[in-house]
């Protein structure tokens, strides 16, 4: 029988997890408040919290300096891009290795898995290559198809997780009715999924907009993305750590408010099916 969690047991977890969440943002906190100091105030020692002239100077200067808009749409189309062609893959090979498992479905995806374990900088070279030969290189399309590849074993796994938690015999009642495959994976599974698919979609649009190492191999000026915008903030001159930090806050901010208004679904969705 399980004991009963005492007020004082609560109260002590309740603020272990703050103090662990207020540690995992602090982070981001020092990047927002360094965004309004001025670049003195920003490398002062010993740091100063709150106590400095808040300027809004280092935004001007930031906006004058780089095009925004450009590098924030083609955030939005490759991360986008790479979610919508990574869950058309996905899907069907989720449902394939969850409803209809052959001997090896197990080695594919533990196989699946390891590819993530390779150094990127590992396959750098052939793939740059292959992007010069192809006419992909500095191009939205080509990082979209990189963005899908990279993250395709994560969003086969999490899928095949939540497939499997959804009961066979909806589906087999549903092919005595007469659906066909297209029927059942359209009309009857993926509703059924639906806050584990939005859940795999707003993991996958995250990664894909905070990578960094492939969109600064691969992408000069056409299509940059925020990550470039954030890297064209140093110099051989050195770091400007106020106006750094403003890019920075420029780059994340639309992540944060997507995902502090989508966290009620990711949350579903990461739990889905764990209480049966």
């Amino acid at each position: 029988m399980a004991r009963a969690i005492t007020p004082r047991r609560k109260l002590m977890n309740t603020g272990f997890a703050w103090a662990v969440g207020l540690l995992i943002f602090f982070p981001i906190l020092w990047t927002i408040l360094t965004s309004f100091k001025t670049e003195a105030q920003a490398i002062a020692s010993p740091p100063i919290f709150l106590n400095f002239d808040w300027t809004m100077e280092n935004y001007s200067i930031v906006m004058e300096r780089s095009n925004y808009a450009r590098f924030l749409w083609n955030s939005v189309i490759i991360a986008g891009g790479s979610t919508i062609l990574g869950l058309i893959i996905a899907v069907p090979a989720a449902w394939s290795m969850a409803f209809v498992p052959s001997k090896r479905t197990k080695d594919i995806l533990l196989w699946m898995l390891s590819t993530k374990m390779l150094p990127a900088v590992g396959v750098l070279y052939p793939i740059y290559l292959l992007f010069i030969q192809l006419g992909l290189l500095d191009s939205r399309a080509g990082l979209v198809i990189v963005m899908m590849l990279i993250n395709l074993p994560i969003i086969v796994w999490m899928l095949y997780t939540y497939f499997r938690e959804i009961p066979v015999e909806i589906l087999e009642a549903a092919r005595m009715d007469g659906a066909t495959l297209r029927e059942e994976v359209l009309y009857i599974l993926t509703p059924m999924a639906i806050p584990g698919i939005a859940s795999t979609m707003l993991l996958n649009f995250i990664l894909a907009w905070n990578e960094a190492f492939w969109t600064l191999n691969l992408t000069a000026v056409n299509a940059a993305p925020l990550t470039a915008f954030i890297a064209s903030y140093s110099s051989p001159e050195g770091l400007f750590f106020a106006k750094l930090s403003a890019a920075s806050t420029m780059a994340i901010a639309p992540i944060l408010i997507l995902g502090w208004f989508s966290q009620k679904q990711l949350v579903r969705g990461l739990t889905f099916g764990a209480v049966k």
